[in-house]
Parts: structure tokens; C-alpha cells; sequence
């Protein structure tokens, strides 16, 4: 199995802006073959969690959930229920996922405890938090409406820190 074959395995995978008004060119997410902005997040735990150093190791698959837009999505649950059950073919792949889970920084940390329950995510797996929505800011991915947090997206990054 080839790493960039990732999607076609059935996941339930967000386009990558989902809005019905285009975005601007000069706020726009970053696109493919470009490298990925770095970033460190924390985990709900507290654990410095930094994208240039996970894929410096193996490919990222860097997953942005929609957080907390005052309920948990029922479709971000479905994705990582999704991305759980491939776990094995993801490890043999030499995969590494990272979760981001935005939303506002009051409660966010137990609106993720809440996401996260039940879901008993492997090694390879990364489930960091997004709070007050810097890395969702950064990537241009703030869906900035009520009751939203942000675009659902994935990005595939290289060991180059390219995406793919």
C-alpha cells in the first residue's frame, strides 16, 4: 500500500473549505505542494505536540476537526472512528495522524476529554487541542459564523513538510 493512497481507503474525508463563499486567494488554506506552516500544539494533557517534528520522522496526516461548535460533530466522530479502525494499515504505512480539535479556549480542554471518550486512539495517533483558534487562524481555516469553529480539513505533509 502506498502512503498517498491514504484517502482512497474509504475515510470520510471534508473538502478542504467547505463554505458556500469562495475564500480569498490571499487567505486561503495552504495548498498542495507547498510547505505546511509549522506549528505546536498541546494535548489535553499538556503535551507540546510540534508538526515539523512529527514529520520529520513520517508522513502526517494532519486532520482539523471542527472542535467545539457547542455540540460534539457527528461527522468528526464518524472520521476518526474511521481513521481508528485503519490504524493498522496507517502504522504500516509509516503514517503518523494528528488531530486538531479547535474552539474556544473556556471548556475546550473538556469538550475534548468529551470528543476523545470511548475512542481509544492508537500510538501514532496525536490528539492536540486549538485553543482561542491560533493554528485554525494560521491556516487560514476559521469558519467564522455562529456556532462555528472551523473548516473541517485533512492535509497530507511529507517528511519534507510539504503537502500532498
Amino acid at each position: 500500500m502506498r502512503f498517498t493512497s491514504l484517502l482512497a481507503l474509504g475515510f470520510c474525508v471534508f473538502p478542504l473549505i467547505t463554505a458556500d463563499k469562495p475564500t480569498p486567494s490571499d487567505v486561503a488554506p495552504p495548498a498542495i505542494g507547498t510547505m505546511a506552516p509549522d506549528f505546536t500544539l498541546n494535548t489535553p494533557e499538556g503535551e507540546a505536540v510540534t508538526l515539523s517534528k512529527l514529520s520529520a520522522k513520517s508522513p502526517v496526516v494532519l486532520i482539523v476537526l471542527r472542535g467545539w461548535p457547542g455540540y460534539q460533530c457527528p461527522i468528526c466522530t464518524k472520521q476518526v472512528g474511521q481513521f481508528v479502525a485503519k490504524s493498522k494499515e496507517l502504522e504500516k504505512a509509516g503514517a503518523t495522524l494528528l488531530l486538531v480539535y479547535p474552539g474556544p479556549s473556556e471548556e475546550l480542554k473538556a469538550h475534548a476529554e468529551e470528543f476523545r471518550t470511548g475512542k481509544n486512539l492508537p500510538a501514532n495517533f496525536h490528539f492536540v487541542i486549538d485553543p482561542d483558534y491560533v493554528f485554525t487562524n494560521q491556516y487560514h481555516l476559521r469558519w467564522n459564523e455562529k456556532n462555528e469553529t472551523a473548516y473541517p480539513s485533512t492535509f497530507i505533509v511529507d517528511k519534507t513538510g510539504t503537502i500532498r
